[in-house]
């Protein structure tokens, strides 16, 4: 693992947001806004590897019908 280097510049920045009075309300909408940003980006690259790769609802129903999950070690 490597050592921390500091924060970065957003980092800082969402530290300095912080560093007023705001109330639970501003707190939950700003989180909801990061959550959500990151979710698009997440969906985004989804679907650019799905395009990628070519992959195909028979793809999905493929998987579902697979076998996941391993035996535990029962005792």
């Amino acid at each position: 693992m490597q050592p921390s280097t500091g924060l970065n510049d957003v980092q800082l920045s969402l530290l300095r947001l912080f560093n007023r009075q705001m109330s639970y309300e501003e707190s939950v909408e700003i989180r909801n806004l990061l959550a959500k940003h990151y979710a698009e980006k997440l969906f985004a690259e989804v679907d650019k590897i799905v395009v990628e790769r070519n992959i195909t609802e028979v793809d999905y129903e493929n998987l579902r019908q697979q076998h996941q999950r391993t035996q535990s070690n029962q005792k």
